[in-house]
């Protein structure tokens, strides 16, 4: 069989820095994975919305209190316009849509044309026009909206733009599960009607759906009467005969219309399954693309070693005879990128001797980003015993989640307290570039999710690139990726932790994140520093040559695109 034409439908994908169409790890692996197709040479397209406000700016005073603004950018100077046009009923008006074009080059010059559906039309009404300004913004109807434009507009727009044979739609997230209507409508057309099974099935066959989100709440669902408000009633009695009757619940709907269902992690894979019971879910773990990121120093150090990397990321395996001093000379250069990073953003009191532990993910409360501070008093006297210790931190809270903003403000004054002892920083406005400034320059990455709430976790694969090995609760990618004192450590035992009480299990495990630094991670480093190294060229060759999106992809496509597999009811 001849390679498959996939169309790949996400909410948000990050293409560069300057392109705010992303708000954090869906949209990074969309975009890794999109980087990775063209590099691989797949048959691969994808659609998304052209966010023309982005997700949001986010600005920290002094205290750590954060606010929002728009992400502004300039939409005809980034992109290719498309001449196609296409009409979606919402709430029963017609609201015309354009599409934008991004075109992913890959290492061998193949290309992935990126769409991004686009409302702002002088044909439209001013509130309509606005329904593809905002990355989650605005209420239930708003999300609604969108995720109609961007399941059944986003199909409507790849016939119009000459795309008319696509084996396969991949649905990254339930957000895009509205394609399914738009993917029934045309097979019942070529059918001249029929059996609306038969339909169904034949769309199933087509359609790949990938859950990221181990957390019942945070699947996309609306009630009966707004779904009858905003796709209007064909649509409805569409949704009904696929049990969409009291509510619509996107998951719900993807799951029911593929043929493939896969969790991000193997640990994920077996969450989802306990969560959606009665549904074949198999695992197809993440990873990143290693030359997106790749510090500068690290890029020249592989280039000097295995000049393919870039099209092929198994061979960073053979970082294992990289002299260690090299290692160390690569790490030390990233490091003074981060440090300079850090006096531009007028943090004091940071040094390269210190051992520099990071944090970067999105400010909510299951990511426990305080954990770290349970007890000043012990960091204190870590400092104290081996060596001096800084911390940097980043993340944005979403602008409803007032208890992720709140866990950013205890963050600064922990900070505060520990000043004179302890440089504690968090730089605002989290985004590729401080990402990549972040994975590539500390001494250790740091993962304290509750488990097994982490579906993924892509932050520790991109420090892993970059030598940064990583202490992390058992969860995710590090179920995986763990080799205990050869690739990292880890935090807390393998399982259990939602079962006890939150303050205890809080306290257990801070304990252990102590103990894990006072007893290995730092007499490893300030005493036995050849083996640290040793520990930093591993988490190359073990871990960066496996979690890459090459690898992923390609799992994708022999499990996903083309073998048949089973059915997943």
């Amino acid at each position: 069989m001849s390679a498959p034409i996939v169309a790949y439908f996400s909410m948000e994908i990050a293409l560069e820095p300057a392109i705010p169409t992303y708000a954090g790890g869906l949209g990074v692996l969309a975009g890794d994975s999109i980087r990775s197709a063209a590099d691989l040479g797949l048959s691969l397209l994808a659609v998304s919305l052209v966010h023309r406000r982005g997700y949001f700016v986010q600005r920290l005073d002094a205290s750590g209190a954060q606010t929002e603004g728009d992400a502004g950018w300039n939409v005809e100077a980034s992109l290719e316009p498309m001449a196609a046009r296409v009409e979606v009923e919402i709430e029963g008006r017609v609201v015309a849509l354009r599409a934008w074009c991004y075109r992913v080059r890959g290492v061998c010059g193949d290309e992935v044309p990126v769409y991004l559906l686009d409302a702002d039309l002088p044909e439209n009404t001013p509130e309509d026009r606005a329904l593809t300004h905002h990355l989650y913004g605005g209420d239930l109807r708003y999300r609604l909206c969108q995720e109609a434009i961007l399941g059944i507009g986003g199909v409507r727009m790849l016939r119009a733009l000459g795309h008319a044979q696509i084996d396969r739609f991949h649905l990254n997230e339930g957000h895009a599960a509205l394609a399914v209507i738009e993917l029934l409508a045309e097979e019942t057309r070529r059918a001249k009607g029929g059996d609306g099974e038969l339909a169904h099935a034949e769309v199933k066959k087509r359609c790949v759906f990938t859950t990221h989100t181990p957390v019942p709440a945070g699947h996309d669902r609306f009630p009966h009467e707004l779904v009858a408000s905003v796709v209007g009633e064909a649509a409805q009695r569409t949704l009904a005969k696929l049990g969409q009757t009291v509510e619509l619940n996107l998951t719900d709907l993807a799951l029911r219309s593929a043929r493939f269902v896969n969790g991000v992690a193997m640990r994920h894979g077996e969450v989802s399954s306990r969560m959606f019971p009665g549904y074949s879910i198999r695992s197809i773990t993440n990873g990143i693309h290693p030359a997106t990121w790749a510090a500068p120093a690290f890029r020249a150090l592989f280039d000097l070693h295995f000049r393919e990397w870039r099209r092929d990321a198994q061979s960073l395996r053979h970082a294992v005879k990289i002299p260690l001093g090299e290692i160390w000379w690569a790490h030390s250069r990233a490091k003074r990128a981060l440090l300079e990073r850090l006096k531009e953003a007028g943090a004091t009191g940071f040094r390269e001797e210190a051992f520099t532990i990071g944090f970067a993910r999105r400010s909510t409360a299951y990511k426990r980003s305080t954990l770290l501070f349970h007890d000043l008093g012990r960091l204190r006297a870590l400092a104290q015993a081996h060596g001096p210790l800084q911390f940097v931190f980043a993340g944005k809270a979403h602008p409803a989640d007032d208890e992720g903003k709140q866990m950013i403000q205890r963050v600064v004054a922990a900070g505060a307290e520990l000043a004179g002892t302890l440089s504690v920083a968090y730089l605002p406005n989290y985004d590729m570039e401080t990402a990549r400034c972040l994975v590539s320059g500390c001494d250790l990455w740091l993962n304290t999710p509750v488990p097994p709430l982490e579906a993924s976790g892509t932050s520790g694969m991109k420090a892993a690139l970059n030598g940064v090995p990583s202490l992390s609760v058992i969860d995710g990618w590090w179920v995986e990726g763990l080799v205990e004192g050869v690739t990292g450590w880890s935090i807390g035992n393998d399982g259990g932790a939602r079962q006890r009480p939150a303050d205890d299990r809080d306290a257990s495990d801070a304990h252990d994140l102590y103990q894990k630094l006072d007893t290995a991670v730092l007499p490893c480093f300030f005493a036995e520093r050849e083996r640290y190294m040793g520990i930093m060229r591993n988490a190359i060759a073990l871990n960066a040559s496996f979690f890459n999106t090459q690898r992923m992809l390609l799992q994708y496509l022999y499990a996903a695109y083309v073998e048949h597999g089973e059915d997943c009811r």
